[in-house]
């Protein structure tokens, strides 16, 4: 966390018995000395998920699973780390709220911090940049910019 690098785990792994804001604040924690720091990064958390300022005195353990992954990935945003890293942010979730999440993904890398997200869901692979594509530990294909959008993963897995 102090050399800039912060991860939203798989399973989300957040706290259920503190509420949303309590969440954010310990995900602050190594600003702590720098309260205008976590001011401001709290603000922008909940500024990416606006569903998260409405339940910010809601206990965590009773979100829904989607909101529980927004607080995952707006925790990990707190330490205001350089790079992001987020594991499976789709898992568990409806294809509308995985959206949700890759959108705000997007967004959070324009503004500047950079984000690698391992994800099963090729539904990910538009609000991506750079694109590696493995199968049982092996880089099976890469693909860049515009490029990702000719990937094949039906040909990629199945065959010609």
């Amino acid at each position: 966390v102090r050399k800039g690098i912060s991860l939203s785990p798989e399973g989300r792994r957040i706290f259920p018995r503190l509420t949303v804001r309590q969440n954010l604040r310990l995900g602050g924690w190594s600003q702590r000395r720098s309260p205008k720091v976590v001011k401001s990064q709290l603000d922008l958390a909940l500024d990416y998920f606006p569903r998260l300022a409405e339940r910010e005195d809601q206990l965590a353990g009773t979100l829904s699973g989607g909101e529980q992954q927004m607080l995952a990935v707006a925790r990990a945003l707190m330490s205001r780390p350089r790079l992001l890293l987020i594991d499976e942010a789709s898992l568990g979730l409806s294809p509308t709220l995985a959206r949700t999440v890759w959108e705000v993904a997007a967004r959070i890398r324009r503004d500047g911090t950079t984000v690698l997200m391992v994800e099963q869901n090729a539904g990910a692979l538009p609000f991506a940049d750079r694109a590696l594509i493995m199968e049982k530990g092996t880089l099976v294909h890469t693909a860049v910019g515009e490029a990702i959008r000719d990937v094949n993963l039906r040909e990629t897995y199945l065959g010609v």
